[in-house]
C-alpha cells in the first residue's frame, strides 16, 4: 500500500468508504462475534529438505525449532535491517506456509527466490487453493464450538486439523492481544486427474471458505466486512505493512518484539538487529494517539510536542463503541516525547500520546 503523503492541516475520515452497518460490524468483533472472509491474503508453500534451514536465515524470528502445529510472526530484511514485509510462518509438518497480505506478496517472493543458491528449496504462490475465514470477538470460541467443532486448547499461533461439517481445516489461534482471535484456513484440494485439468482448486477453496462463513452465521457469529477489521486492527494497536511498517523502519521501532529471536542464529539484517539491542533502544517507537473534536489527523500528519516535530501519524480511524466515538492514531513519535498521557498536536487537532491497544475484550 502506498503511504499517502499530506500536509499536517490535511484531515480525513473515518475509514474511506465506510457505511452505516460499520459500526455494528465493529461491535460485534469487540463485544460478541464476528466472521470474516479474508480476500486480501497471500500464501506461498516452502518445500524441500532444506526448507527449515533456509528460511530460518530468511526471516527474523526462530523456524529452526518450529514445532509442527505452530506459527511465528516474522520479518523480512534487508542487510542494512530494514524491514521488507511481514508475514507469518506456519509448519504444516510436509512443507512451511507463509501468510501475508497481497499488496506485499510478489514482492517478498521476488526477495526469497533470489535467495535460494544451492539449496534444495522450493517456493510456490498457493494463494488459489486456500482460504481464509477469520473469526474474532469474545465469544468467538463459543460459536465456533456452536457450528460443530471441537476447539482444542491452543496458544497463540498455534493450530490444529478440524472439521467443519464435511470440510477438513486448520484451526489457528490468531495473537491478536486486544481482541480474541481465530483464523481458520481452508485447502481446496486436488482429489483426483480430472480435479487438476479443470483447476478445481481454486473453486473449492472458495466454496469452503463460503460454507464455512455461513455456518458460522448460522451458529450466531455477525458477518462483518474487511473494512470493519480494519477498524478492530487499529483499536487493537497492530501495526500494518505498507501503512505502519515501511521499509525505512527497523524493527525495534514497531514494538514488534515477537517477531525477533535473539538466539535462533544469523540471518538477513542480523547483525543490526542486535547491535541495536546491545547498544541501547532506537530513537522513535510505535504508539497510540487519542485526538479530541470532530477532526481526524491524516496519515502522514505531523506530530508536534512543545513546538517542536517529534513524530507522525501512519493509520487512523473514528472508533464506533458503544459509549462514544473515539479518534485515534497509530504512529511513531520520538522516545523523549513519548510518555503516556504527553499532550501532542497533529495539524489543529490536540491530543495524547495513549498505550495500546485501545480495545481489551
Amino acid at each position: 500500500m502506498v503511504i499517502i503523503e499530506l500536509m499536517a492541516s490535511t484531515l480525513q475520515p473515518a475509514i474511506q468508504g465506510s457505511s452505516r452497518v460499520i459500526p455494528a460490524e465493529f461491535q460485534a468483533l469487540i463485544s460478541s462475534c464476528g466472521v470474516c472472509q479474508f480476500s486480501s491474503r497471500s500464501y506461498i508453500r516452502v518445500s524441500g529438505k532444506d526448507r527449515v534451514r533456509w528460511l530460518n536465515g530468511m526471516i527474523s524470528n526462530n523456524i529452526r525449532d518450529l514445532a509442527q502445529g505452530a506459527g511465528v510472526y516474522g520479518f523480512l530484511l534487508n542487510p542494512q535491517g530494514r524491514i521488507l514485509g511481514d508475514m507469518y510462518a506456519l509448519n504444516l509438518g510436509e512443507s512451511l506456509l507463509i501468510a501475508t497480505d497481497q499488496e506485499q506478496a510478489e514482492n517478498i517472493l521476488g526477495v526469497l527466490r533470489r535467495y535460494i543458491i544451492m539449496d534444495k528449496v522450493e517456493l510456490l504462490d498457493v494463494s488459489e487453493q486456500w482460504g481464509t475465514i477469520a473469526v474474532a470477538g469474545p465469544k468467538a470460541k463459543e460459536v465456533i464450538q456452536r457450528a460443530g467443532v471441537e476447539v482444542p486448547p491452543l496458544e497463540r499461533l498455534q493450530f490444529a486439523p478440524v472439521m467443519i461439517g464435511a470440510i477438513e481445516a486448520r484451526l489457528v489461534r490468531g495473537d491478536n492481544r486486544g481482541v480474541e482471535t481465530y483464523e481458520i484456513l481452508v485447502e481446496g484440494k486436488v482429489l483426483t486427474a480430472e480435479d487438476a485439468e479443470k483447476d478445481l482448486s481454486a473453486k473449492r477453496a472458495k466454496e469452503y471458505r463460503s460454507a464455512i462463513h455461513d455456518a458460522l452465521v448460522r451458529a450466531g457469529a455477525t458477518g462483518v466486512s474487511e473494512q470493519a477489521w480494519e477498524l478492530m486492527r487499529i483499536a487493537s494497536g497492530i501495526p500494518r505493512y505498507g501503512r505502519d511498517i515501511r521499509e525505512r523502519d527497523l524493527p525495534q521501532e514497531t514494538e514488534q518484539l515477537q517477531a525477533l529471536n535473539f538466539d535462533k542464529g544469523c540471518y538477513i539484517g542480523q547483525e543490526i538487529v542486535e547491535r541495536i539491542r546491545s547498544r541501547g533502544n532506537v530513537h522513535r517507537t510505535f504508539t497510540g494517539f487519542e485526538f479530541q473534536g470532530e477532526a481526524l489527523p491524516a496519515a502522514g500528519a505531523k506530530i508536534k510536542a512543545n513546538g517542536k516535530e517529534v513524530g507522525e501519524i501512519t493509520s487512523g480511524a473514528v472508533l464506533p463503541f458503544s459509549g462514544g466515538e473515539r479518534r485515534v492514531g497509530l504512529g511513531y513519535i520520538r522516545r523523549e516525547a513519548g510518555e503516556h498521557g504527553m499532550a501532542v498536536l497533529a495539524g489543529e487537532s490536540s491530543g495524547v500520546v495513549t498505550q495500546l491497544p485501545f480495545v481489551k475484550s
